[in-house]
């Protein structure tokens, strides 16, 4: 599992209650969420995160 870092973030009232019921509606945390629609950007524009071989 990569590590995680912990970094403060600032959005818009109405855009978090949006991103927080799709994580209820998807059974996910808001984090969960978050990180998930992130991932999605990274693919969609074709910057996907390397991965590390071990």
């Amino acid at each position: 599992m990569a590590k995680k870092k912990a970094f403060a973030l600032r959005v818009n009232e109405d855009l978090l209650k949006a991103i927080e019921k799709w994580a209820a509606d998807d059974f996910r945390s808001t984090n969960g969420q978050i990180e998930w629609m992130l991932t999605q950007a990274l693919k969609n524009a074709k910057r996907d995160v390397p991965k590390k071989d071990y």
